[in-house]
């Protein structure tokens, strides 16, 4: 397919227009995918802002987005498990397949990995995506867009249950409740998980986190949020697994206080700055297992048949839908109304909006 296709363009920090560009042109191993929805995720709205994360920085104009799912509507010579008008989800990061961590299955460590609106790699706010066929996933008829673009940020939730080997007998706290913290409730879920607490400032958070069902949700500004967990809520049994998503300094020193002893810490939410004070003494009188998460691996597959085998309904954190023409709109929403909006969805036809 060749022509023109309408795409989100950032070309500085707060200057964002939809232009012209080309459509993309695969090759024998990659699918062309209409996009039917992508999200806003926090590391778009980061680069729109400042124009650059850590040592990724937009030194060219760069169209953002990695949230996606789409119809197939091309595909390579060497392309057999696909077709046209197949639904798909998109895991954004293509990795080398060769090196030492995608050889022992930890390829989110790819140092190689081609991941989308990561610059200098263009993104997915477009009409069209090109991606390697073994990126995409099919997804089963029972199973939205929407939720389908939701499987990258409900996979770091998946990814982190997995980091902290939790079981369905866990007491589980999350921190923080944005997008990532919300569906790392619903990954919870599909672990089993019947004891889920949960804490954010924001009470629109809060609320949401209650309408999903986590067991109790706390304001960590209203009292100590360790005592309420470990005298008030669990009975003295205290909390198995920390998931720490808000990426909060003070959050993070907390984690080897809020966990039990021999409980596991997984932390998610990048902090600002690169050193936060730590117990360390804690940490190792308590013998406590503290992971790190890095995107995700080998979780597209599991989310798609636990979600479609589930009731969870993981579009509840929608909270507002643009059509990619107003994606100015979008994203100023994204990053001012951080009290009142969640997930936000773009969609290039704004038919289906």
């Amino acid at each position: 397919m060749s022509g023109k296709m309408k795409a989100a363009v950032l070309n500085k920090p707060l200057d964002i227009e939809v232009k012209e560009r080309d459509v993309p042109t695969i090759n024998e191993n990659e699918v062309l995918v209409k996009v039917h929805c992508i999200g806003v995720c926090g590391s778009d709205v980061h680069y729109y802002e400042h124009g650059k994360i850590g040592r990724y920085v937009v030194k060219e104009p760069i169209i953002l987005g990695h949230e996606l799912a789409g119809d197939v509507v091309m595909i390579g010579a060497s392309v057999s498990h696909l077709k046209v008008g197949d639904r798909v989800a998109i895991e954004p990061g293509v990795t080398c397949g060769t090196c030492q961590y995608c050889k022992s299955g930890r390829y989110n460590l790819c140092p190689d990995v081609v991941f989308m609106a990561t610059p200098p790699v263009d993104g997915a706010w477009a009409d069209y995506v090109k991606i390697r066929a073994d990126f995409a996933f099919k997804l089963p008829d029972s199973m939205s867009f929407e939720e389908g673009a939701l499987l990258e940020p409900l996979s770091v939730g998946f990814h982190s249950m997995i980091r902290g080997e939790v079981k369905p007998s866990d007491r589980l706290f999350i921190s923080g409740l944005g997008p990532i913290g919300l569906l790392a409730v619903q990954a919870a879920k599909l672990f089993g998980v019947t004891e889920i607490y949960a804490s954010d400032v924001v009470p629109f958070r809060r609320q949401l986190a209650e309408e999903l069902g986590v067991t109790a949700v706390l304001n960590p500004l209203e009292g100590d949020v360790n005592q309420q967990l470990t005298d008030d809520l669990t009975s003295e049994n205290g909390i198995d697994v920390v998931i720490e998503t808000s990426g909060n300094a003070s959050a993070v020193g907390d984690t080897v206080h809020v966990v039990k002893r021999g409980g596991r810490i997984v932390l998610v939410g990048m902090p600002v700055q690169d050193e936060i004070p730590l117990n360390v003494n804690q940490l190792i009188d308590a013998e406590l297992n503290v992971h790190g998460v890095f995107r995700y691996v080998n979780t597209y597959p599991a989310a798609i048949q636990s979600l479609s085998n589930s009731d969870l309904s993981i579009e509840k954190i929608i909270t507002h839908k643009y059509a990619l023409k107003d994606i100015k709109k979008a994203v100023e929403m994204a990053r001012t109304a951080k009290d009142t909006s969640i997930k936000i969805m773009i969609y290039p036809n704004e038919e289906n909006v």
